[in-house]
């Protein structure tokens, strides 16, 4: 478990070659974790999140990296509409809003370093969904966090296209954050629930060289299934997805969710899960499971990649350069920007330069 005393995480600029160090084996024991949050309650999720770590991490199964599913901080609101309907917005949903507000996650943050010492005390990579807030905006991102085993916060991902009502409270993320990490146990990159039916993307993130391509998810249909098994096939990578258990004992007696939900028996399920680990054939190694909160494990093979890809890489020999193309515009994107007209002061480095080119003319 983590220790009481607070110590500062580096950020990923700090990150040495040697975290980059590839291990000499090419086997990665990996798992996903299907459970439900404790719903609008940050705090107690992220001791749910220590809780489970430990049990896979160093000190119990010897996982190297472990992936949590779409918004498992602080919530996937699933049937809620915010009392938003065309024309017309609710008080109340107003109100519900500043709840799921007040439970997400700043970036770096309080929650950020608590989840950088759960990686830390673990020694294993670390993904998460949660919702990210912008203090400065009050706009809310349904995003991936990326810890290393040392605790280092390498990165983020903003999902690109939320999917219908999700549009009412998540905003849009854009190409400055569809990163793919270099790291010990291999290349590792995730897309976000339904953006994985957005094929330029998915091109992007084999581009980059995914081995380990991380699908959390709020989908449990069977047909997500087939997508996961597909893409792993497409990318000649290992695929694994996850998504949460929700039942309706998850949501608090006496807590107004301004919802209705389709049963009020406790054991009725909302959301049934479906996690799973997929090679690159697009065979299951590990579930799918749908029945209850489970954690599944599989020890993968990198070099399996280099051997899928003798038929097929789609970056690669099963590519058609000349034909097809993509541009990826992986700028950040504001809505504002400042310019400064002030006379700028050069820097130490700007002067050093300036004074050798004026030195040249002399000579």
């Amino acid at each position: 478990m983590a220790s009481n005393k607070i110590t500062r995480f580096p950020s990923s600029a700090q990150t040495t070659e040697a975290d980059k160090t590839p291990k000499n084996d090419s086997k990665v024991k990996v798992g996903v974790v299907q459970a439900s949050p404790v719903i609008l309650d940050r705090e107690a999720t992220l001791e749910k999140v220590a809780k489970i770590t430990s049990e896979y991490g160093c000190n119990g199964a010897g996982l190297e990296l472990l992936l949590f599913p779409e918004a498992f901080i602080s919530w996937y609101p699933r049937g809620n509409n915010f009392g938003v309907v065309i024309g017309s917005r609710t008080q109340e949903g107003r109100e519900m809003f500043q709840k799921y507000w007040e439970s997400s996650v700043t970036v770096p943050g309080p929650a950020t370093h608590r989840l950088g010492e759960i990686a830390r005390d673990n020694k294993l990579h670390l993904v998460i969904g949660v919702i990210e807030r912008e203090e400065r905006n009050g706009t809310l991102y349904c995003t991936i966090l990326y810890f290393d085993p040392s605790g280092v916060l390498l990165g983020k991902h903003r999902k690109l296209m939320p999917t219908a009502g999700e549009r009412c409270v998540w905003g849009f993320g854009d190409g400055s954050t569809i990163p793919v990490f270099e790291t010990d146990i291999g290349r590792i990159g995730g897309v976000i629930c339904w953006e994985n039916y957005m094929p330029m993307l998915r091109m992007a993130m084999y581009a980059k060289g995914v081995q380990i391509y991380l699908a959390p998810t709020a989908d449990s249909r069977e047909a997500w299934l087939h997508s996961m098994r597909h893409i792993a096939v497409e990318g000649r990578c290992f695929v694994l997805t996850c998504n949460q258990f929700v039942k309706r004992s998850d949501y608090k007696e006496g807590v107004d969710y301004h919802q209705t939900f389709a049963s009020d028996d406790p054991d009725s399920v909302i959301c049934s899960g479906g996690s799973c680990i997929i090679n690159p054939y697009g065979e299951l190694m590990a579930g799918p499971n749908y029945e209850s909160e489970v954690v599944l494990t599989a020890e993968i093979d990198l070099d399996e990649i280099i051997r899928s890809k003798i038929d097929f890489d789609p970056v690669g020999h099963y590519s058609r350069p000349d034909v097809f193309s993509l541009v990826v515009n992986e700028k950040l994107n504001s809505a504002v920007t400042f310019v400064n007209g002030a006379p700028k002061q050069a820097s130490n480095e700007e002067c050093s330069e300036i004074e050798g080119k004026v030195g040249k003319l002399h000579l």
